[in-house]
C-alpha cells in the first residue's frame, strides 16, 4: 500500500476549501508524485490500461475496477468498460463516463455514476502510473499506450469470461448435423453473470425465438474459461451444472455478437447469438454487474481439438 496516507476534506472539481494530512514516508517509498505536470502526463498517452492484477489493497474505486482502459481527453474521462465493440467504440477510447481536473496536483474525478473522487498520482516509470485512493488505501496501476500500438485483441481474448456476461442471454441459432446426440442439444439459451465468486450461468430449454423477458431457466451452475496450449484465439469453457455432469466446450468468437461452442464429448458445433447488450457503466450489486477481479485463466492441457 502507499506509505503516504492522506486524510483530506475535498471539494472536487473546484477549489480546495480545507485539508489536513499526516505523512508517514518510509524509506522504500521512492515513487514521485506527478505534481504540476499531472495534466500533461495524463494526456501523454491516449489509452491507460488498468492492470487489475497489479492492484493493491482491499478497497475499490468502482469506475477503475470495471474498466479495461481509461482515457483523459481535454477535461473528459473516457472508459472501455465493455469488450463488445472494444477498439471501435468511441474510436477506441470507449464511452464518456465523467469529468476530471488536476487542480492542486490531484486527479479529481466527477464520475457520472460513482460521484466525486480525489486520487493521488505517482510516476512508476516512463509509461506506468499509480492511482492511489487514500480513503480505502487502495492503489491501481495504469500502463500508457497509443491507440495505434495497443493490442485490443489480446485484451479481448484474455478477458473472455467478461465478454460472456455482456449480453442478457445467448440464444442458440444453429446446431451442426455432425455429432452425437447429447443432452445439450435441448438447451437453447445461456446466461452468464457475476456471482461473487467468478462466474455463474443458467440455461433454458425454452423454444428458440422465446421473448427475452419470458425465458424460464431450467438449470444453473458455474462456468470457467481456460486457456489452451499454444492457442491464442481459442479458449475452453466448462459448464459445471449444480445437479448434472459438466459440459466441456471449445469456444470460438466469430464476432462480438456471435460465438461457436464445440462440444468435445459429442463432436457437435453450436452457434449462439447475443441478445440484450449490456452497457456497463453502473454497478448496483445485482447479479448482472461486471466487476473485474484478479485472475488468470488456468490452462487445459488435454483437449479434443476440433478439425476445421
Amino acid at each position: 500500500m502507499r506509505a503516504v496516507k492522506l486524510w483530506s476534506l475535498l471539494i472536487l472539481m473546484g477549489p480546495l476549501v480545507a485539508s489536513c494530512y499526516v505523512e508517514n514516508v518510509e524509506e522504500e517509498d521512492y515513487l514521485q508524485q506527478a505534481g504540476s505536470n499531472l495534466r500533461e502526463l495524463l494526456h501523454s498517452y491516449e489509452l491507460w490500461y488498468v492492470d487489475i492484477d497489479a492492484s493493491m489493497g482491499t478497497g475499490e474505486v468502482p469506475f477503475l475496477q470495471r474498466a479495461f482502459t481509461v482515457s483523459f481527453k481535454g477535461g473528459a474521462l473516457y472508459a472501455n468498460n465493455n469488450l463488445v465493440g472494444f477498439g471501435k467504440t468511441g474510436n477506441g477510447y470507449g464511452i464518456p463516463v465523467g469529468l476530471f481536473n488536476t487542480e492542486k496536483g490531484w486527479l479529481n474525478i466527477d464520475h457520472d455514476v460513482d460521484g466525486l473522487w480525489g486520487l493521488e498520482v505517482f510516476v512508476v516509470n516512463d509509461n506506468t502510473i499509480e492511482l492511489y485512493d487514500g480513503q480505502t488505501d487502495t492503489s491501481y496501476f495504469l500502463k500508457g499506450y497509443q491507440r495505434a500500438n495497443f493490442n485490443y485483441d489480446r485484451i479481448f481474448y484474455d478477458n473472455l469470461q467478461y465478454f460472456l456476461q455482456e449480453y442478457d442471454l445467448w440464444e442458440k441459432v444453429y446446431t451442426s448435423e455432425e455429432g452425437e446426440i447429447n443432452a445439450f442439444d435441448e438447451e437453447n439459451f445461456l446466461q452468464f453473470y457475476e456471482d461473487g465468486n467468478g462466474g455463474g450461468f443458467r440455461s433454458s430449454l425454452d423454444a428458440s425465438g422465446t421473448n427475452l423477458n419470458e425465458v424460464s431457466w431450467d438449470y444453473m451452475g458455474r462456468y470457467q474459461v481456460f486457456n489452451l496450449l499454444n492457442e491464442e484465439l481459442v479458449k475452453a469453457v466448462t459448464l459445471d451444472y449444480d445437479f448434472m455432469d459438466n459440459d466441456y466446450f471449445e469456444l470460438y468468437v466469430i464476432n462480438d455478437r456471435t460465438l461457436e461452442l464445440y462440444h468435445t464429448g459429442s463432436g457437435t458445433v453450436y452457434t449462439f447469438k447475443g441478445r440484450g447488450f449490456i452497457t456497463y457503466l453502473k454497478s448496483d450489486g445485482s447479479q448482472r454487474d461486471k466487476k473485474r477481479i484478479k485472475s488468470s485463466n488456468a490452462v487445459m492441457e488435454e483437449s479434443v481439438k476440433r478439425k476445421r
